[in-house]
């Protein structure tokens, strides 16, 4: 027998529920909305509608996937971020809310220079901390860098999705070592570097673990590893006076804070995120 959308929604909610997932709500909405080819507001406008044998073919199966443990954002190939709706897929980690946090100290410190920016999202992933920046300071550019050819291929996409391909570009760098020469000279460097220790991997939410790729999370043996070598080899990418600004784990903070103090980093400032972690540590390139 034929259900309608809203009998789906609330069966898979149900169903989450009792899995224990927190955002069932949202993540039933966005798994039926997918499988139904709808738009939110479509799926909103159409909940009294009968779905489709197809659809609801589409939906169990994706419900299915989810409820043995496979992140939302990958089953349906995207997520949103500062306002930014993103491709996501396996080869980058999930943007998370907490992240915004730098995002947000990234567009604060740019617009207060009160002119052009050049800015780097270091260890960029998807891409999503230097897009929010390039989307919220028309004035700035942009360059994301990551290692990996697969990341790098989604930074490419979503710079198009977003419509900055005049400010945005995307290049290969590795970040554990000294930068290419073409990638000098920035006002600010933002990087969310991979920072869980290695023997901590294995006690991830099997939905982190299974699924995330492991070379965007493992920190080294005390989840520093990037820390250090950024601080150290990058800071010559930085203009005198640029920032260098990290996302850390929540009992990171002041580890980091060291970090940028012996590598000579000044007016040294740590945020909290919106969950009260100290997410976010920064400093300041001195002038000579």
């Amino acid at each position: 027998m034929a259900s309608t959308y809203n009998n789906l929604y609330l069966d898979a909610r149900r169903a989450l529920r009792r899995a224990g997932v927190e955002a069932a709500q949202m993540e039933a909405r966005e798994l039926l909305a997918h499988a139904a080819g709808k738009s939110r507001q479509e799926l909103f406008r159409d909940m009294a509608l009968y779905a489709s044998d197809e659809v609801e073919r589409r939906f169990g199966q994706l419900l299915e996937r989810r409820l043995a443990g496979e992140p939302v954002a990958y089953l349906i190939g995207e997520w949103e971020f500062y306002g930014l709706t993103l491709s996501i897929c396996r080869d980058v980690l999930i943007p998370r809310a907490d992240t915004e946090t730098l995002a947000e100290r990234g567009i604060l410190f740019v617009r207060g220079l009160n002119r052009p920016a050049r800015v780097l999202d270091l260890c960029a992933g998807s891409g999503c901390v230097g897009l929010a920046v390039a989307d919220n300071c028309p004035d700035c550019h942009v360059v994301l860098a990551d290692w990996s050819e697969d990341a790098l291929r989604v930074c490419r996409e979503n710079i198009q999705r977003c419509n900055l391909g005049a400010r945005v570009s995307a290049a290969r760098a590795d970040a554990l070592a000294p930068p290419p020469v073409l990638l000098r000279d920035f006002d600010l460097i933002l990087c969310n570097p991979p920072y869980i220790p290695t023997g901590d991997l294995e006690k991830l939410d099997p939905s982190v673990r299974d699924y995330e790729p492991v070379q965007a999370l493992d920190g080294g043996e005390d989840g520093l590893s990037f820390y250090r070598a950024v601080s150290d080899r990058w800071k010559r990418a930085l203009s005198q006076g640029g920032k260098l600004a990290f996302e850390v784990g929540w009992n990171q903070a002041p580890d980091v804070e060291y970090i940028l103090r012996r590598q000579g980093f000044q007016e040294i400032h740590t945020t909290q995120d919106p969950g009260g972690n100290w997410r976010v540590v920064e400093g300041v390139q001195p002038e000579e």
